[in-house]
């Protein structure tokens, strides 16, 4: 079990969470500066950047572009903007198939899961589409993918009213190796709503299961290892996943669901 060894405070809900260098970012839901920035040792917020006008969606930062992607949708589109690090220079990058979710390939270029339309595109950081996979029809909501060192992507799928809840381990072509889950439910064996991932350097996966309260850890080959943060250690729900491997610490979005919607969160930070 994971230690449980900082919680930031609470504010508005948090779409997303991410790390680099010394700085912890946290997206919370908000009219302007949606990126709160704090040091990574202190936990002191240092300052704020805005990604743009919209309601934010996801958040993932790239060293090697020195950059920050947001996923944000506007009244009738979605789209994801990158944010220039370290001044916070804002721009409009592609418009996405419906609610996305965002991470990086080890070439570090841009996955994009496309919720609607059950695919997963990949963009270099200036927006030029590299590849696009297309998902079976048992994917019934794709809702985050991460990339393994092997080059083989894992998606997490099943939302609320969905007859199959899992971790599914896909080749190039979109079909299915291997699946963790099936059913929702709380066994060692089962998730419930699998919302987002975050993928160590040996390939192992943490799993958010939302509506279990709890974070697991897969081995790469998609066995259950463990629960690495525990219902006991979370307020509400475990919504948005980032490791800093450097640090070994997992960040997460631990955000309260009420009257229909998300209306607050906090930052949990795990040993």
């Amino acid at each position: 079990m994971g230690r449980v060894t900082h919680t930031l405070p609470e504010g508005e809900s948090v779409w997303g969470v991410t790390s680099l260098d010394n700085h912890l970012y946290v997206l919370r839901q908000k009219p302007s500066e949606q990126i709160e920035v704090y040091d990574v040792d202190s936990y002191c917020l240092q300052r704020c950047l805005t990604a743009g006008s919209g309601t934010v969606y996801d958040m993932v930062a790239c060293g090697h572009n020195r950059c920050i992607y947001v996923a944000i949708v506007y009244t009738s589109s979605h789209h994801t903007h990158r944010v220039a690090l370290p001044g916070g220079a804002v721009r409009k990058l592609l418009v996405n198939d419906g609610y996305s979710r965002l991470s990086l390939t080890a070439t570090h270029n841009l996955l994009v899961v496309c919720h609607d339309v059950r695919k997963i595109r990949e963009f270099t950081t200036d927006g030029k589409l590299v590849r696009e996979v297309v998902l079976l029809q048992d994917f019934c909501s794709p809702l985050h993918t991460v990339q393994l060192s092997s080059g083989e992507m894992v998606v997490c799928h099943g939302d609320r009213g969905d007859p199959l809840h899992r971790v599914s381990l896909i080749g190039s072509d979109g079909q299915v190796v291997k699946s963790y889950g099936g059913p929702p439910g709380a066994g060692n064996q089962q998730v419930t709503v699998p919302a987002h991932m975050a993928v160590g350097e040996n390939g192992f996966i943490f799993v958010a299961d939302i509506n279990n309260h709890r974070v697991l850890l897969l081995s790469p080959t998609l066995a259950y290892i463990r629960e690495i943060v525990s219902r006991d250690q979370l307020k509400w729900f475990p919504r948005r996943l980032s490791l800093d491997v450097q640090r070994r610490r997992l960040y997460v979005a631990d955000d309260e669901y009420k009257d229909g919607k998300f209306t607050s969160g906090r930052v949990v930070v795990v040993t």
